[in-house]
């Protein structure tokens, strides 16, 4: 049988964003079949080099056109033209295909589009509805999103397929040469205090993420109960255009001894989980989460979270009846926007909900941390196993491509061109 090809928007995948990481996630559970072959449009981030690349090891079966924000019209034409997909799989917010939409006509004709749909904070049904309507499938990233397009557009084919999580890199470590690494790490971070709670924050420097205020609020917290009690591991880029200049943050709040420590090294999957099982809990307060992968690889390393109960999020802390961490019901919301997003609800919590929560985390008994740690790891198994998940989305794009059809069964393509009528 020869191979599929399937063409990608998104995220750069061999960029950091959790789009990108998870978009590159995917690829290679899929290529590792030996039933598809990829062709990426990489976006969202500035290329010194714009000639196309193979991807390691997969050689001319993933390659990687690098673009300018997220493409063009000229450049989806060409790469049709050449590659001739079998499916176009988007993902990311669909306003920054705003060029794809207007020639939704033109591609739908040659290659049916299926969009991957990551983000759940949109006000519905004002803003949501005409994406989804012009895609042929919906592919939901969290159960509140597909209830988002059921609700929406109850017309269009939808499934769900969340994020994974692969057990290979990230996992509760056993074997004695890495318990002694998490031994070590944790050491160092708590400068030898063996009570001190070490809480684990591992998110993009964005606004929405709350990289500022977690600082502000978790200084705070330690004013209350101690500077001895906690400390914070931030890994993220320190300085970042979409967020905030955190040393500068650090040292005007006066912050010392190790209260916030930031990591901004680039690091591998495998020393991530080193991070993830060091650490007491992990903190995701973002005032909107499509999912927040990050807590997910956390609950697979067997520490529980901290979570703002939002998006995602929601259905990582909880299955409806176990709890993995605690979940901060928002205590309001907001609609931000700009001109190329124009409403984006956000869900926020408030600093005294934050801090009695985390002095939950500092006084929780041994019992009830093992029963979250083990709950958590089984919440995994269960439901974001990428061995699950790679089946799950094989299944769905071999009966998308069979109901639409591929290139040989569609119209060969053809530039349109506008045309004056007399």
């Amino acid at each position: 049988m020869s191979k599929k090809t399937i063409l990608v928007l998104s995220d750069h995948p061999l960029s950091p964003s959790g789009v990108g990481t998870q978009t590159k996630y995917m690829i290679e559970a899929l290529l590792a079949t030996g039933r598809y072959r990829f062709v990426c449009l990489g976006g969202a981030m500035k290329h010194e080099d714009y000639t196309p690349m193979n991807v390691d090891p997969w050689g001319t079966d993933w390659t990687i056109f690098p673009v300018d924000g997220y493409g063009n019209e000229e450049t989806i034409r060409s790469v049709l033209r050449q590659e001739k997909p079998d499916v176009l799989w988007f993902m990311t917010d669909p306003r920054f295909y705003g060029w794809l939409w207007e020639m939704e006509n033109e591609v739908r004709a040659v290659v049916p589009m299926m969009y991957y749909h990551v983000w759940d904070n949109y006000p519905y049904p004002m803003f949501n509805g005409d994406f989804y309507r012009s895609s042929d499938h919906v592919a939901c990233i969290s159960k509140v999103t597909y209830d988002i397009v059921q609700t929406v557009a109850p017309s269009v084919q939808c499934s769900y397929l969340p994020h994974g999580v692969s057990s290979e890199a990230f996992k509760k470590l056993t074997k004695a040469e890495d318990t002694l690494k998490v031994k070590n790490l944790r050491q160092h971070l708590t400068h030898g205090n063996p009570n001190k709670k070490l809480f684990f924050w591992n998110n993009r420097n964005a606004r929405r993420k709350q990289s500022g205020t977690i600082i502000w609020w978790f200084k705070e917290f330690l004013d209350d109960v101690g500077h001895d009690k906690a400390t914070l591991v931030m890994h993220t880029d320190a300085r970042d255009p979409h967020g905030q200049d955190l040393p500068h943050l650090i040292e005007h709040l006066g912050i010392t001894d190790g209260q916030v420590i930031l990591s901004t090294t680039k690091t591998s999957a495998e020393e991530l989980a080193v991070m993830y099982n060091a650490a007491d809990f992990t903190i995701n307060i973002s005032d909107a989460e499509g999912f927040g992968l990050a807590t997910l690889e956390s609950l697979a390393c067997g520490t529980p979270i901290i979570v703002n109960m939002t998006g995602g999020l929601q259905e990582q802390v909880t299955d409806g009846k176990n709890w993995f961490g605690w979940g901060i019901h928002p205590a309001s919301k907001t609609i931000i926007g700009s001109l190329q997003v124009p409403y984006i609800y956000e869900d926020r919590m408030n600093q005294e909900d934050f801090h009695n929560t985390l002095k939950k985390a500092l006084n929780v008994s041994s019992k009830a941390y093992k029963k979250m740690s083990a709950g958590g790891l089984k919440h995994i198994k269960d439901n974001y196993s990428f061995e699950q998940l790679t089946n799950s989305w094989v299944e769905t794009m071999d009966k998308f491509i069979e109901e639409n059809g591929s290139w040989e069964t569609r119209k060969n393509y053809q530039r349109w061109h506008l045309m004056e009528v007399a």
